[in-house]
């Protein structure tokens, strides 16, 4: 959601006027920023690591029960 400095709030986008100001001070708000590459590489990277360590917990699990 964008952040309003002079209100000091944050706007949801459906509050927004249709230039992407703020309703009640009328201050032009910045454009959403993108999420970076890398912090998408390092969530699929995450997700992999702890997919194969689950892997490995329940073929633990099935060998000493």
């Amino acid at each position: 959601m964008p952040w309003c400095e002079t209100c000091n709030r944050q706007v949801e986008d459906s509050e927004l006027v249709d230039d992407g100001a703020c309703p009640d001070c009328g201050d032009l708000l910045p454009e959403r920023r993108k999420v970076p590459w890398h912090f998408k590489a390092v969530i699929i990277a995450t997700t992999i690591y702890l997919g194969y360590r689950t892997y490995q917990g329940v073929t633990w699990v099935a060998h000493h029960v």
